[in-house]
């Protein structure tokens, strides 16, 4: 069986696959404090309640970071107490997509993860619409290339920052609200993050779009999807574990 660990800035997401199949996942938040030890007990911990065993049933770790202290100790981790080495998404690996960007460097694991879900999924052009901490475009050209996209503040990042600077604004929950017109303080500010991030998703999709050319497949995924996936106009497809099935045939590209 093979883990995959998706590090992202506010929560860690973890999987398990029986070949294709993800058996199991799990969300626990990214603690740039908690060690290889802590670490290793928390993953055992998570396969033991689902009935697997760390040690005997697990034979392959990959892992892809946007925090590199945490790629740090996921690397440390598999070291010390796993008998196996663990791909980490970074120069180097195999991904199977090019990476057609001024600076390569730079690209999140997360980004070139979800390309590489994406190439292997769709017929052509596609963009992912990553809805994290940070609301992140990816754009894979039709020959199955990294091009570039576009980074957004998240939906909860925005609307928790508008409500620190606006003394009376209180915090409200992100669901659609029964009109764009707001009748209320509440529903006149869930109006405005709903409808106002899905007609950002939409606007940038839409020029990325045009300028991949021919048919493009839109795709969501990420935690906060589901608070403006409803609105949103131009979302072909939701997967919330296309990063972790990214993850897991990066892995198989470096056996």
């Amino acid at each position: 069986m093979l883990l995959a660990i998706d590090v992202g800035n506010s929560n860690t997401v973890v999987g398990v696959f029986d070949g294709e199949e993800l058996l199991e996942h799990w969300r626990l938040s990214t603690d740039v404090e908690r060690t290889p030890d802590e670490l290793i007990l928390s993953l055992a911990g998570f396969l033991g309640f689902a009935g697997l065993d760390l040690h005997r049933q697990v034979d392959g770790l990959v892992a892809g970071s946007v925090v590199p202290t945490v790629t740090e100790v996921v690397r440390d981790m598999a070291h010390r107490y796993l008998p196996f080495r663990p791909v980490i998404v970074e120069p180097g690996v195999r991904t199977g997509i090019s990476l057609r960007h001024d600076h390569p460097q730079d690209i999140g694991a997360d980004r070139i993860v979800n390309a590489v879900a994406a190439h292997a999924r769709y017929d052509g052009a596609a963009i992912v619409v990553d809805f994290g901490t940070a609301t992140s475009f990816d754009a894979v050209s039709a020959d199955g290339a990294f091009v570039g996209g576009a980074i957004a503040p998240g939906v909860h990042v925005a609307s928790e920052a508008l409500v620190q600077r606006a003394a009376r604004l209180p915090k409200v929950e992100t669901v659609t609200p029964p009109s764009p017109i707001g009748r209320s303080t509440v529903t006149a500010l869930q109006s405005g993050i709903v409808y106002g991030f899905a007609g950002q998703v939409d606007g940038i999709v839409r020029r990325i779009a045009a300028e991949l050319g021919g048919d493009v497949t839109t795709v969501a995924t990420g935690g906060c999807a589901p608070a403006v996936l409803a609105a949103c106009e131009t979302i072909d497809d939701y997967d919330p574990w296309l990063t972790l099935d990214g993850l897991r045939l990066i892995w198989h590209r470096n056996q």
